[in-house]
């Protein structure tokens, strides 16, 4: 489309050259005028595009951050997250200890670990420096 509309641009550039080779210096300026207000419009007209565009991406963000969160990433939430996993990690690492000595305790932690990791990516989806691909 850009290609498009580089094109008719020069096409309007060459017959605003030739219009001034036929009508003489002394329409010079109302050429120009005429060439740079045409140029004025296909701006305002990108710039309307683009600024429709975002708008519509930030509201599209908003919504499905309205549907999505659900306050879930409340701090009392993360909270009573952590003090559960610990809680319940005392009694895990008894069971696995016992049943699979040190193999089945780190394999326990490792669980723990994992869930924690989990649930922290869950809330944060750029914790680990990942990032949507449309912020570049």
């Amino acid at each position: 489309m850009t290609d498009a509309h580089d094109t008719d641009l020069k096409k309007e550039l060459d017959a605003t050259l030739h219009a001034r080779r036929d009508l003489g210096p002394e329409y010079e300026s109302e050429l120009a005028d005429s060439f740079l207000e045409k140029i004025d419009q296909r701006i305002d007209g990108a710039v309307e595009r683009r600024l429709r565009r975002t708008l519509a991406e930030q509201q599209m963000q908003m919504a499905r951050g309205a549907r999505g969160a659900k306050g879930s990433d409340s701090w009392g939430e993360r909270f009573g997250f952590g003090i559960v996993s610990l809680v319940l990690a005392i009694p895990l690492s008894a069971i696995g200890g016992s049943l699979g000595g040190m193999t089945g305790l780190i394999a326990t932690w490792i669980g723990i670990v994992g869930v924690n990791v989990a649930q922290a990516v869950r809330l944060n989806p750029g914790l680990f420096g990942r990032r949507d691909r449309g912020e570049d």
